[in-house]
């Protein structure tokens, strides 16, 4: 009876610390994004000028809300940059979805911010898998800027109304407003844009919040109950690298099976390791065939870029890394806040933000709203907040594209004369060579990050809590 009144304590509180963040992250402060005139801005590979042809002030900026009346060529760039920065698919804090494996947690809101931005890293590769890089979703336009009044007022009305079922033992009935789905399309489309669509609508599905969701938070979390993990724990960089991992080598759905996932070791990239994870076998037992280039493979390198803060000597390779097509960005942030870093401009860091709370939405009717799935708002930080513990991600279509990208990275790689050591290395062979593995069980071998509980001495693998 005792154990019976003392879940139901730790139940409610469960309760009321989900409906204040709720609030708490549904503050969606108006403010504006400014943009130098002057300096070209990198976004994920692309080089955008906003700068007009018959403009000469130096000091001029623009904000992401004014900065785009009509000019020259700049104006054409503001917005082509707008329409690439509102493409990319954004994954923020949600709330009243189903429960999460292994706790009554129905939102991720305060600590799944690191498991949003990895997932956002795991959009855009999807997108270059199966859209390409010059893809852009036809309503990246016309999505709407964040209106303060409006989700606070809404947030406002949800605390109370889950306050009153914490109280009641049951589930608000109302979880707040939902966007509407889109009207039926008009005119008949082209079938390469339909077709396009379709996978856009897809692989947001795929990062759905539901169970059945290949790659969504439900799954994240119960991969992560293997590394020690539970729902409402913090995950740093490293972590959720290994977790994505796992989770799209392990995806049953037909459309990721032509896609996998690598994780460096102790920052050191296996180029055996990458080839093979690019081959898979034709089914036939032991006389099975292997496919070249049949496979896709993300690569995640988890990285620490200095001591308590990121080295000022590592910013200019960070910038070089975001001005490659195929990389799919950086998950990392300041300290106790996760973001997806996507772009810079001179000495700030261009980051899409998962503290956001928004409705459940869910994914498996058809035609579900995907307005805030797309973020109309960029967001800046300098250089010298972000913190040294990061997991750079990249795309590598085939074998060849990987002896490119590796082969490019290497020129980038190079140290400077005031920091000795690289980020990151490529080596030839296989992991397995250089015997890292060879006194670690199967489970540590399979999670590198863990470490004995009991031990208060950091390992190679542990990376700071974002």
């Amino acid at each position: 009876m005792e154990n019976k009144g003392t879940d139901e304590v730790e139940k409610l509180k469960t309760k009321f610390l989900s409906a204040w963040h709720n609030v708490k992250y549904s503050w969606a402060l108006k403010s504006k994004t400014y943009f130098s005139r002057n300096s070209p801005v990198f976004l994920l590979g692309k080089c955008y000028h906003f700068k007009a042809d018959d403009e000469d002030s130096p000091t001029e900026s623009c904000s992401t809300e004014v900065c785009d009346a009509p000019s020259a060529t700049g104006g054409d760039d503001v917005e082509a940059f707008r329409r690439d920065f509102a493409s990319r698919v954004w994954l923020t804090y949600r709330e009243e979805f189903p429960a999460l494996p292994g706790s009554s947690l129905t939102s991720d809101c305060g600590w799944g911010c690191m498991l949003r931005a990895g997932q956002m890293m795991l959009a855009q590769a999807l997108i270059l898998h199966f859209l390409g890089r010059d893809w852009t979703w036809s309503e990246a336009l016309a999505l709407q800027p964040l209106d303060t009044e409006t989700w606070t007022t809404s947030a406002a009305k949800r605390l109370v109304a889950s306050l009153e079922a914490s109280l009641q033992g049951e589930r608000p009935s109302d979880p707040g407003p939902m966007l509407h789905a889109p009207g039926a399309p008009g005119r008949a489309e082209e079938a390469d844009i339909h077709q396009r669509e379709v996978y856009h609508r897809t692989l947001v599905s795929w990062l759905g919040d539901s169970p059945q969701a290949q790659l969504g938070v439900h799954r994240l979390v119960e991969l992560g109950l293997v590394s020690g993990k539970r729902a409402g724990d913090w995950y740093g960089p490293a972590v959720v690298a290994h977790i994505l991992r796992k989770a799209v080598e392990e995806a049953t759905d037909p459309g990721l099976s032509g896609i996998t996932a690598y994780v460096s070791q102790d920052c050191t990239v296996y180029s055996a390791d990458v080839i093979d994870s690019h081959q898979s076998c034709v089914a036939g037992g032991a006389d099975a065939l292997p496919l070249t280039d049949s496979r896709a493979v993300i690569i995640f390198i988890p990285v620490r870029l200095g001591g308590e803060k990121t080295n000022p000597e590592y910013f200019s390779f960070v910038k070089s890394i975001l001005s490659l097509e195929y990389c799919i960005g950086i998950i990392g942030g300041k300290p106790k806040q996760a973001c997806y870093f996507v772009g810079f401009q001179d000495d700030s860091l261009i980051y899409m933000d998962p503290h956001y709370c928004q409705s459940f939405v869910d994914v498996s009717t058809n035609h579900f709203p995907l307005q805030s799935y797309h973020c109309p708002s960029p967001k800046k930080m300098p250089f010298s907040k972000m913190d040294p513990s990061c997991t750079i991600g990249f795309y590598s279509r085939s074998v060849q594209d990987y002896q490119t990208i590796s082969h490019e990275l290497s020129k980038v790689l190079l140290p400077s004369a005031n920091e000795k050591y690289p980020a990151f290395t490529f080596m030839q062979g296989h992991g397995r060579d250089y015997n890292l593995s060879a006194e670690l069980t199967p489970e540590k071998r399979e999670w590198p990050f863990i470490r004995d509980p009991q031990s208060a001495a950091a390992t190679a693998g542990d990376f700071v809590l974002l």
